[in-house]
């Protein structure tokens, strides 16, 4: 086993920013002179380059994708009690929000190969005071949209699309390409650094066709107003940063260099793993394109924290997306007294991903996998 002269991380981003450092400079200090922080110019061509990249009629830039999944609920004017529909298996963005505006999560299973949501039982969750769902596209790929969005048309609900995850991934709607996040109602994002498309601090983004939405949704981004000083809805204050326009704009052009940079990484780490008994290599979604945001492992027989143990004491950085499922939380009790979802359960017990970025090298990969190969 060998020894690597530089220390791997989850993410390089330092790698990634001294391949572009002379545009991101350029960008930044422009900004600086111009001292047009807030709402400058480079956010509005963000957004409509943005727009470009989706093929969308509308974004919409707000402080991060947190903020981005809250105004996309305010903007379908639910009330307070009314359901929700999320993974139990997710980041605890995609619920908190929810539980904050005073709705309630209704949490459900994901599938065991893909660790989206489940949509073959989805129907037995929804009741009278059923509104919306929020599929998360987990990991890089898209959630089954078209089951998604006929069981959404079949009993009039929302969709949001939590798209912080899977930005770049190309999903066959009806037949024709779409960008994971244009599908729904409303598609939201994160800019957070380590994200496929990432600032260099917070921000996110909010994706619609629909011209009354995207309308509505930039005056609760904006204190409620459209007009200054008049106030046409309850709002908050979210705002993507002009400066973070600035690197995003820069960095945009790149993206689907750095998608392709990821799943070659993927592809080494998929040839170096399969065949190993314990290990399950990521599953590919049919109709949908990965941008491997996350390169998430299921390793079974108990085996997952002796492998992870392993690579720590081996200075090799790994993380368990996630270890707990949603309901399992101190802060979500109130809302489940359902079953335990047995996939959410079982993956909160078997995932862990490994480092992957657009700087890792082939010799890297090997090495961890080593590793891996070691213990088992």
């Amino acid at each position: 086993m060998i020894t690597l002269s530089t220390p791997i991380q989850m993410v390089d981003l330092k790698g990634q920013y001294q391949k572009i450092q002379q545009e991101i400079d350029d960008a930044v200090i422009n900004c600086i002179r111009r001292a047009a922080f807030i709402n400058g110019p480079e956010v509005k061509e963000f957004e409509q380059n943005l727009a470009t990249y989706f093929g969308a009629n509308h974004v919409i830039g707000c402080a991060n994708g947190t903020d981005a999944l809250q105004i996309a609920l305010m903007a379908l004017g639910l009330q307070p009690g009314d359901e929700v529909i999320v993974p139990a298996f997710t980041y605890v963005a995609t619920a908190e929000v929810i539980a904050l505006l005073q709705l309630k999560p209704v949490m459900v299973d994901v599938n065991l190969d893909d660790f989206i949501i489940k949509t073959d039982d989805l129907e037995k969750y929804i009741t009278p005071k059923t509104k919306a769902i929020v599929p998360v596209h987990l990991y890089g790929q898209t959630a089954n949209m078209n089951s998604l969005m006929e069981i959404a048309e079949k009993h009039n609900l929302y969709v949001i699309e939590d798209n912080a995850q899977a930005i770049g991934s190309n999903y066959e709607y009806k037949g024709i390409k779409k960008k994971a996040g244009t599908i729904g109602h409303i598609g939201c994002t994160s800019f957070f650094p380590s994200k496929n498309l990432g600032c260099y601090g917070d921000g996110g983004a909010l994706i619609t066709n629909d011209d009354l939405l995207a309308a509505k949704i930039r005056m609760i981004a904006n204190h409620g107003q459209k007009k200054k000083y008049y106030h046409s809805v309850i709002g908050v204050n979210s705002r993507l940063d002009t400066l973070q326009a600035a690197i995003l704009n820069v960095k945009l052009k790149y993206l689907d260099n750095y998608i392709s940079a990821r799943n070659e990484a993927a592809a080494f780490y998929d040839r170096e793993l399969s065949g190993l008994n314990e290990v399950i290599i990521p599953q590919r979604v049919k109709n949908s394109t990965h941008a491997f945001h996350q390169y998430t492992l299921r390793i079974q027989n108990g085996k997952r924290d002796i492998i992870q143990k392993a690579l720590q004491e081996n200075q090799i950085p790994t993380m368990i997306y996630y270890p707990l499922p949603l309901y399992r939380q101190v802060a979500f009790a109130v809302y489940y007294d359902g079953e335990p979802l047995p996939h959410t359960e079982l993956l909160c017990s078997e995932v862990l991903s490994l480092p992957i970025h657009t700087e890792l090298q082939e010799e890297t990969i090997a090495h961890i996998c080593n590793v891996i190969k070691s213990v088992l």
